[in-house]
C-alpha cells in the first residue's frame, strides 16, 4: 500500500447491498501516468468500485489509497486530487462552455482570476476554444462529454475517474473523447476507466482488469489478455467449394500443426500458427503454385470480446499464466450475485 509507483492501490474492497455482495475482496494497483480499464459484466462492480475510491461511498471492509491518501481516513484529501466524470455530462446546458468552466472553478473555490485562467487553458486543451460562447445545449454528445471532462480537470487532478465516459455517443464523438483521454494520459495524469464498449478499452488502456462478482479474475495488457485467450490462427476464404480439400492439405502439411478447420458454407478454412508470417507466406506461395482461387488471406488475432465472453461467460477462474497485479493469489469466484445500485455516478 501507498507506493510511490501507484496512484490507485485497493486492498480487499468489500461492499453489500442487503443480501447482495457488490464486492468481495476486490484488489487493484494502477501505476502513475496509464490507463487502466476495469471490465466485467453488468452487476460485477465496476461503479461500486468507482464510487468507494472516489469517496462517494464507504466500502464496508479492505483498505485503499488514492494518490497517496486513504480514502476512509482522509476522504476531503483525496476529492482534492481526483477528478469524476460519471455516466451523464454535469455540465449546465443554458451556459456557455466558458461559463461552465469558470463556475466549475470558482465552486473549486479558485479565486476569480485562477478560475478565469483555468478555464482558458481548458477550452485550449479540450479544442473548445472555438465553441467556448456557445450555449452547451447546442453542443453534439461528443463537445458535452469533451467538456465534462474539461470540467473534471479545472484542479488538475492527479487521478481521473471515467465511469463509462462514451455511453450513448457515436463514433464520432467516442473518438472525440478518446483524444481526450490519451492526451490526459500523456500528460501524466493517472486514469480509471470503466466501460462496456470493449474496443475503448482496448484502445485507452495500457492494462486491464477483469472482474466478476466483485472479484479480479485476471489483469494484464491488452494484447497479453488476447495471447492467453488464443495465439494468431491463419484464415484462408476460397471461392471455390472444389478448393476446399485441397487447401486443408496444404495448409495442414505448410503449418504442421493442429489439424485446420474448414466451414463449408462461408469457404473458410483456419488453423492456429504459432509463427504466423512464415506461416501466411508459405501457405500464400503454395495456394498460388496449386492455382487455387483465394478471395482472402490473413492472420486473426483474438478480440478483447473473445478475451471477455471468456472469462465471464461461467468461467470465472483466471485464464492460465494471468495474475492480477497483488501478489496475493487470487480466489475463483463463487455462485453469490453481485449488484451494483441502479444509480448513475455524477461528477
Amino acid at each position: 500500500m501507498g507506493s510511490s509507483d501507484y496512484s490507485v492501490v485497493a486492498e480487499g474492497l468489500r461492499k453489500r447491498y442487503g443480501d447482495k455482495v457488490a464486492l468481495d475482496g476486490l484488489d487493484l494497483a494502477v501505476r502513475r501516468g496509464t490507463v487502466l480499464g476495469l471490465l466485467g459484466p453488468n452487476g460485477a462492480g465496476k461503479t461500486t468500485s468507482v464510487r468507494i475510491l472516489s469517496t462517494l461511498l464507504r466500502a464496508d471492509g479492505g483498505r485503499a489509497e488514492v494518490a497517496g491518501v486513504d480514502v476512509r481516513a482522509e476522504p476531503a484529501r483525496v476529492r482534492r486530487r481526483i477528478g469524476l466524470t460519471g455516466q451523464n455530462a454535469a455540465v449546465d446546458e443554458i451556459l456557455s462552455a466558458r461559463q461552465n468552466l469558470r463556475m466549475f472553478g470558482r465552486l473549486y473555490h479558485l479565486d476569480h482570476a485562477t478560475a478565469w485562467r483555468r478555464a482558458e487553458e481548458l477550452l485550449a486543451q479540450f479544442s473548445l476554444a472555438e465553441a467556448a460562447d456557445k450555449q452547451v445545449k447546442g453542443f453534439s454528445g461528443g463537445m458535452r462529454r469533451r467538456l465534462d471532462l474539461a470540467a473534471s480537470m479545472i484542479l488538475a487532478p492527479q487521478v481521473l475517474f471515467l465511469d463509462e465516459p462514451t455511453t450513448g455517443l457515436d463514433p464520432r464523438g467516442r473518438s472525440e473523447v478518446w483524444d481526450a483521454v490519451r492526451s490526459l494520459a500523456a500528460g501524466g495524469t493517472t486514469v480509471l476507466l470503466t466501460t462496456h464498449y470493449l474496443d475503448e478499452a482496448d484502445k485507452l488502456s495500457d492494462r486491464i482488469a477483469v472482474i466478476d462478482q466483485g472479484r479480479n479474475i485476471t489483469e494484464d495488457t491488452p494484447a497479453g489478455l488476447k495471447r492467453a485467450v488464443g495465439g494468431d490462427r491463419l484464415e484462408v476464404v476460397l471461392t471455390d467449394p472444389a478448393d476446399l480439400e485441397r487447401t486443408v492439405k496444404t495448409m495442414a502439411r505448410v503449418t504442421k500443426g493442429v489439424g485446420p478447420e474448414r466451414d463449408e458454407e462461408s469457404l473458410r478454412v483456419h488453423t492456429p500458427v504459432a509463427d504466423g508470417v512464415a506461416a501466411l507466406t508459405a501457405v500464400a506461395r503454395e495456394l498460388e503454385e496449386r492455382a487455387v482461387s483465394v478471395e482472402d488471406i490473413g492472420l486473426r488475432r483474438p478480440t478483447l470480446d473473445e478475451v471477455f465472453l471468456r472469462l465471464t461467460g461461467g468461467d470465472a477462474s483466471p485464464v492460465p499464466g494471468q495474475q492480477a497485479n497483488d501478489p496475493k493469489e487470487r480466489r475463483p469466484a463463487d455462485a453469490s450475485s453481485a449488484a451494483e445500485p441502479s444509480e448513475e455516478t455524477h461528477a
